[in-house]
């Protein structure tokens, strides 16, 4: 049974069940990978700090994803007994298994950290957060490590488990879980979208979990306004996310693909590496839920791209970005939708990036599209990158097609994510900022 749309979601609807414990010293450890976005969206609704608990798995060495045990920072170790008795893993085994798993822990602290001091866990209270257990022997470790780091209080909060773990896990002082389901399958069946989640998507998280402990403004305070935004398009409301820095010169404007939302971790990491070079972005869902649930709305490019130029027009009206450049960045038939547009006269787009896009869905607009346009594939997502290769013969303006080696269509393939997004992040930088900020810009391709 579904019950959260994505770990977004999830988070904000675990939060609800611990909003008891806003203003005390707390702090919130997310569970890499996947369990970092839902605690992200529990600290911010406690307002407290947010760090990683770094565990790893122990997988019965010829049935990797049968966990025997996991292992913590600190030493620290459980073991599932009746696992180990049932396989016949002797200690040699389970002793090399160990270190293979250790030698892996120990690289991922330092990649999530990367020079940022781990979170003080002396005397306070911590919550542990995973996007959902199973069998629980992940979350028992990590509740260990968080009282050998000097936690004093302890909770375990996930979205959902199976009610009999959930019952048993002593290693916690309490356990909130917002659905317990008496037959469960597996975690990922009771999400909409549950896509991996990336080391560089935790590493954002956690870098904007920190800018947010420094002092978050609501537009129109001042510098770094990074608030949710209502923008009326006929007899709609379309839902975004606004992120500008101080100043603004130039606004990117996400149009995500089917299936996708504001909330896409892709995007969302697209939107992180954009704002550090200068820019800022509107993450934008054109489509309302209701809209979302008619198939055909999705594939249909022409309503799609004119809500792109809604958007735009109100950007324009917004007293924040009223004079500010603005570029579209497609994903999927995202891509197509934002070349669609691109191409209407009088909308003064100043470049385009395509990520894994369906540019070849613009059909013959692509011929009037005059934005500078960049074409992102990856070289193994085949199908695609033959769309690209054909629809950029059709582009009369200046583009590029860059290929990202190894790169599947989702691009979940370690480090091509953030390859593809600095490449966005010089073009746009290009296009859209000040002549004296592209030096600073380049620099950091």
């Amino acid at each position: 049974m579904i019950v959260f749309s994505n770990r977004v979601d999830a988070g904000r609807q675990l939060a609800q069940q611990l909003t008891h414990l806003r203003g005390k010293d707390l702090v919130v450890l997310g569970l890499p990978r996947g369990g970092v976005p839902v605690a992200f969206e529990v600290a911010e609704a406690l307002d407290a700090p947010l760090d990683v608990i770094v565990v790893r798995k122990l997988g019965v060495p010829f049935q990797a994803e049968l966990a025997m045990g996991a292992i913590g920072e600190g030493g620290a170790r459980v073991l599932d007994t009746e696992v180990l008795a049932h396989t016949g893993v002797t200690a040699g085994d389970l002793e090399a298994v160990e270190r293979r798993e250790r030698a892996q822990l120990d690289a991922r602290v330092a990649r999530f950290r990367r020079g940022r001091e781990r979170i003080d866990l002396s005397g306070r209270t911590v919550i542990i957060v995973d996007d959902g257990i199973a069998t629980g022997s992940t979350a028992r470790v990590a509740c260990n490590v968080a009282r050998h780091l000097g936690a004093a209080n302890v909770i375990l909060a996930v979205p959902v488990g199976p009610a009999d773990t959930i019952r048993d896990l002593p290693e916690a002082d309490e356990v909130v879980c917002v659905s317990m389901p008496e037959r469960f399958v597996a975690v990922g069946y009771h999400y909409r979208d549950f896509s991996p989640t990336s080391d560089e998507e935790v590493i954002v998280l956690l870098d904007s979990a920190a800018r947010r402990q420094w002092g978050r403004r609501a537009i129109g305070d001042g510098p770094d306004c990074d608030v949710d935004v209502e923008i009326p398009v006929g007899e709609v409301t379309l839902d975004g996310h606004l992120h500008l820095p101080e100043p603004v010169s130039g606004v990117v404007v996400f149009a995500h693909g089917s299936g996708s939302s504001r909330y896409s971790p892709r995007n969302r990491f697209a939107a992180s590496v954009l704002y550090r070079a200068g820019l800022g972005t509107l993450l934008l869902d054109l489509l309302t839920p209701k809209e979302e649930g008619n198939r055909a709305n999705v594939f249909n490019i022409g309503l799609l791209a004119s809500r792109l130029t809604a958007a735009t027009e109100w950007l324009g009206r917004c007293p924040e970005t009223a004079g500010c450049l603005v570029g579209y960045f497609g994903a999927s038939t995202g891509a197509g939708a934002a070349l669609w547009a691109a191409a209407e006269a009088g909308t003064g787009i100043s470049a385009v990036v395509s990520l894994g896009g369906r540019p070849d869905l613009a059909g013959p607009r692509l011929a009037d599209v005059r934005a500078p346009t960049l074409l992102i594939v990856g070289s193994a997502d085949e199908v695609v990158l033959d769309l690209n290769r054909k629809a950029r013969t059709q582009l009369r303006c200046p583009s590029e097609l860059a290929v990202v080696d190894g790169a599947t269509h989702l691009f979940e393939e370690p480090g091509t994510l953030a390859e593809a997004a600095l490449q966005a992040s010089g073009w746009f930088s290009r296009y859209l900022l000040p002549t004296d900020a592209t030096p600073a810009t380049e620099a950091r391709r």
